[in-house]
């Protein structure tokens, strides 16, 4: 039987052994990408660039996991989900949380960024005449939120976010979250 003394003299030996930056894979890529530039390989550069951007939305989407409220009185949440579309789709990263009650309802909170997108509807947000057309202009906190006929709550935080809270629950709730999203936060990203 090996005693706990040599189980953690091995993993020390293991720990010190392993490099001390770990790869990094966004900076691989990018690397990878120059290099072919600089060969005249402009297919595999851009492949590689392609990657780079894709990881580096990907970890845009798992910080903005950190962003999603914790569930609310009475409410419980299921795991965060994450995506990353590369900009083919107009680019956008995203995580998402749905909450439900022992009602049955349920609150969806997404948590968008990295696409062009976002900030034409931040111009939108800015014209109470156009949200006016699509639903209602009412603060929460210090932002400019869209409210639809069914309580959905739309907002962009910092010209470069959307937040957008929507279910079958009442409008109450879905304020009630989209107050409790970290847009401080998020407004830091």
């Amino acid at each position: 039987m090996i005693s706990i003394r040599a189980l953690i003299f091995a993993a020390l030996l293991a720990f010190m052994a392993a490099p001390l930056h770990a790869a990094d894979e966004i900076l691989d890529a990018i690397d990878q990408g120059r290099k072919a530039y600089q060969s005249g390989n402009m297919g595999e550069a851009k492949q590689s660039l392609d990657l780079a951007s894709q990881l580096i939305g990907q970890k845009n989407a798992e910080a903005f996991v950190a962003i999603l409220p914790a569930p609310l009185s009475g409410w419980t949440a299921e795991t965060a989900e994450t995506s990353a579309v590369g900009a083919s789709a107009f680019g956008a990263s995203s995580a998402t949380r749905r909450y439900t009650n022992d009602k049955g309802q349920d609150v969806e909170v997404q948590v968008t960024g990295d696409s062009m997108v976002i900030a034409s509807m931040a111009s939108f947000l800015a014209n109470p005449q156009i949200v006016g057309a699509m639903g209602k202009l009412v603060q929460v906190g210090s932002l400019r939120a869209l409210v639809n006929a069914s309580g959905d709550v739309n907002m962009v935080v910092a010209n470069k976010f959307l937040v957008a809270v929507q279910g079958s629950a009442p409008a109450d709730a879905k304020m009630a979250y989209a107050r409790a999203v970290d847009v401080a936060k998020l407004s830091k990203m």
